[in-house]
């Protein structure tokens, strides 16, 4: 074979070599881009789905707390079971005519926070702090030492420490008065433990009128009762439960419900999502020293403003 053949041969099989090689490239590159787009694809299949369940529990949240921090003195429509004959006598709404305020009367304020504690909850202390003005906080259980410390410093600053349950779930708080009972007292242990005080101020979550509790709300009262606890319900709202609200809005409602009454317990929350509630709190206390509103913590003078009256429970 002459050497031009042999050449042109060698040239060739050259050529087929960077030809293969070439080919080897594309569908390895095409493998390669396939591989990728699918392990994207389940990626964000996968996000897709973490979304959408955040997403529906998110809504299941909404319509839990519209459903239970409504006002109370709406009241609940229906009860689930029919209650016992010795719940007859028992006396429920918000509003007494003693209660009622006319020109000249003296506004009794009780600025109450629920939901903390949390870093919003050492924000609102710092504002109360700095307008001499002491409130009513009812926690959750938190057994991290950032929220212990502020369990202490609510004591420490002369604020009443009350209860809003240990798990802070309503599924598991109203499964059972066994189930209310072990979080009452679960909760009782973890404060006092923390700051020295037995808490004697309770409120319900989404208060003692909600429609949410497999129990009758009667018999949750019943156990306070036993346990010398004073619950809370409250007469004026913030309006700080739904997730679109403003600061004017937190002053203008609780300004409108604090006018009605000698006695105003207002529902506010302290929650990690109500900044808004931080910035509204200054003008609002300024606000009802305008209007000469004497504005105190929760003690045993204080009146008690409770959709289910405890002292008619047997």
């Amino acid at each position: 074979m002459s050497e031009k053949v042999t050449a042109a041969v060698d040239e060739r099989m050259k050529r087929r070599a960077r030809i293969n090689r070439i080919k080897i490239g594309i569908i390895v590159s095409i493998f390669g881009w396939m591989l990728i787009s699918f392990l994207a694809i389940i990626i964000l299949t996968a996000n897709v789905i973490s979304l959408y369940r955040k997403l529906n529990r998110m809504e299941e949240r909404i319509q839990r707390i519209e459903e239970t921090q409504r006002a109370p003195d709406e009241g609940p429509s229906s009860q689930k079971d029919d209650p016992p004959e010795s719940f007859g006598q028992v006396l429920t709404g918000i509003d007494s005519p003693d209660n009622m305020a006319v020109a000249g009367d003296e506004h009794l304020v009780y600025l109450t926070f629920d939901g903390g504690p949390n870093r919003n909850t050492d924000a609102i202390l710092d504002v109360l702090r700095d307008h001499g003005v002491r409130a009513t906080f009812f926690v959750v259980g938190d057994e991290s030492e950032d929220m212990q410390a502020t369990y202490r410093r609510i004591v420490s600053e002369g604020h009443t420490l009350g209860m809003r349950s240990y798990s802070n779930q309503y599924s598991t708080l109203y499964a059972s008065k066994e189930a209310f009972r072990q979080d009452c007292e679960k909760m009782l242990s973890l404060l006092e433990n923390v700051t020295g005080v037995s808490c004697k101020y309770y409120r319900f979550p989404g208060g003692s009128g909600n429609e949410i509790s497999n129990v009758n709300m009667v018999e949750l009262v019943r156990i306070l009762n036993e346990k010398g606890i004073a619950y809370f319900d409250w007469n004026v709202s913030g309006g700080d439960a739904v997730a679109d609200y403003s600061a004017e809005d937190v002053i203008s409602n609780v300004k409108e419900g604090v006018s009605r009454y000698k006695t105003s317990v207002v529902l506010l929350h302290d929650g990690d999502n109500k900044s808004t509630t931080v910035e509204a709190l200054g003008p609002l206390i300024e606000s009802l020293q305008d209007m000469q509103a004497k504005i105190l913590p929760i003690d045993e003078n204080t009146r008690v403003i409770q959709y289910i009256r405890a002292d008619s429970v047997e």
